[in-house]
């Protein structure tokens, strides 16, 4: 079994990364083009609707996805009446739900800080049914490791904003051209799930069915709750007490860095969480599987995110243009504690939810933003730059929490983990240490220069050690024979 569940981890970790690499091609170029058409309050009022979005989706999905990978059936028949029970809960909610946004959309626009973006909220809110449709065939795809099929969704909705949004940016030089792409988006994922997908929709609901899911999805919502809390309280007290204008520079911000942290995130998360949930009897290959992914993952986002902090002024030319320096600095802290966290913290609520307690997940967010709402609305009072330095940092809390929790349930030890990514920790310091060497230049082709300069030296130290060396070694090699099942 282990055998064979390695060899679909790797190809759907292959199609997973191809599929995160393609996306990292295209948005960065859509990104750069977009943010030179738009101005930052434009993605201002974006965040605004995709809050709402993101908030209302928690209810919708009400975690009936993670049910679907992470339980084990006893037959199809099973699985597929259990599908049919999360599709139909989903779409009605969400339809309920939407409906309920359109009517009190002036009011809600007026909560977050955007007077007057009511038909905004209530237009950018079809998204909400258009998620729930297409959100339960993604989840057998996940389940069933078939991440070819999620790469030709993917590839279709990173085309969205080449085809649709930047034409009408150019067009209207308004706001609504991101809402009609996010749209459009959703729209072409819905449609080509539900036709590549072996699963129709069908009519069949049982609530004793519904009852003995919801007693699992109800944590898996809570803790969906919590990861909102933490990832837009903070943009919602900043679009309050600032305006607009930094609310899309704030967001924006932890956006771009996002779209280069989750080349790898993206392409590993939903692979680690399935194979986690296929081991959790056995736990010994359980914290092996666990073991390989974070150092895998570590050998490269570890020197990404020193990268980012070191070279934050280029970033934020190269990606948003001169019109963005103010997010330069959030940038740069951003990228640097983002670079921890995923190592350090982020697959764990991956190895809670694979041992079915998701009740843990929801104990580490809330505990976590016990100290992230004070530490906003302390510094949201001082300087704009000062706020990003302190809302990176106070993310560094979620380490402690996540790892006392998962020495608890699994015995894997902070001594451990070090053990496990100390290498790439110390190359990337050493990696830093010499970009502090190198003259201060404002001249781009001389600053790339320094960027290939600091990832050569970095990659030199790791070669050092024969365990990442065998690593680094074995990726390439079966990265360039468009296989890669043993670096598993």
């Amino acid at each position: 079994m282990a055998q064979n569940l390695n060899k679909q981890v790797a190809t759907a970790t292959k199609w997973s990364a191809v599929t995160e690499l393609a996306a990292k091609l295209v948005l960065p170029i859509t990104t750069m083009i977009l943010a030179r058409i738009l101005t930052p309050e434009a993605f201002g009022v974006l965040v605004t609707a995709t809050m709402i979005i993101s908030f209302a989706e928690i209810f919708t999905d009400a975690g009936f996805q993670k049910y679907l990978v992470q339980k084990e059936f006893k037959d199809n028949k099973k699985l597929y009446d259990s599908t049919a029970v999360a599709f139909w809960s989903n779409l009605i909610l969400s339809l309920i739900i939407w409906a309920f946004i359109a009517i009190f959309s002036p009011l809600i626009a007026h909560w977050i800080g955007n007077d007057g973006g009511g038909l905004v909220i209530a237009v950018s809110c079809v998204c909400i049914p258009l998620a729930a449709f297409s959100s339960i065939q993604m989840a057998l795809f996940r389940r069933n490791f078939d991440f070819r099929t999620l790469f030709i969704v993917r590839m279709a909705g990173i085309m969205v904003p080449i085809v649709v949004t930047i034409p009408l940016a150019y067009l209207t030089r308004s706001y609504w051209a991101l809402i009609i792409g996010m749209i459009t988006q959703n729209l072409t994922n819905a449609v080509i799930l539900t036709w590549k997908s072996e699963w129709k929709p069908r009519w069949y609901y049982s609530f004793t069915l519904f009852r003995e899911m919801f007693s699992f999805t109800m944590w898996s919502m809570v803790e969906a709750i919590s990861i909102w809390l933490t990832g837009y309280l903070d943009v919602f007290i900043v679009g309050i007490v600032l305006s607009t204008y930094y609310m899309g520079i704030y967001r924006t911000s932890i956006t771009t860095v996002g779209q280069i942290t989750t080349l790898i995130t993206s392409a590993t998360t939903p692979i680690l969480f399935s194979a986690l949930s296929r081991l959790q009897d056995n736990p010994q290959e359980f914290k092996e599987m666990f073991f390989r992914f974070q150092k895998l993952v570590g050998i490269f986002v570890i020197p990404l995110g020193v990268g980012i902090f070191l070279f934050s002024n280029l970033i934020t030319t190269l990606l948003l243009g001169e019109q963005w320096k103010d997010a330069a600095n959030f940038i740069g802290w951003w990228g640097l504690t983002s670079a921890i966290i995923i190592v350090l913290s982020f697959y764990c609520s991956e190895v809670y939810r694979a041992k079915g307690k998701p009740k843990l997940s929801v104990l580490s967010q809330f505990l976590h933003i016990a100290f992230l709402i004070p530490t906003v609305l302390i510094f949201v009072q001082y300087d704009f730059s000062i706020l990003c330095i302190a809302r990176s940092c106070v993310r560094l809390t979620a380490i402690v929490i996540d790892l006392t929790i998962l020495y608890c349930i699994t015995h894997i030890s902070p001594k451990e983990i070090w053990q496990n990514i100390h290498v790439s920790v110390l190359a990337a310091l050493g990696m830093a240490a010499f970009a502090t060497t190198l003259p201060s230049t404002d001249n781009t082709l001389i600053q790339l220069g320094y960027v290939i300069l600091c990832s050569s030296i970095y990659f030199a130290i790791i070669m050092l050690f024969p365990k990442e060396r065998i690593i680094i070694l074995r990726t390439k090699s079966q990265f360039f024979k468009k296989n890669i099942i043993n670096v598993f």
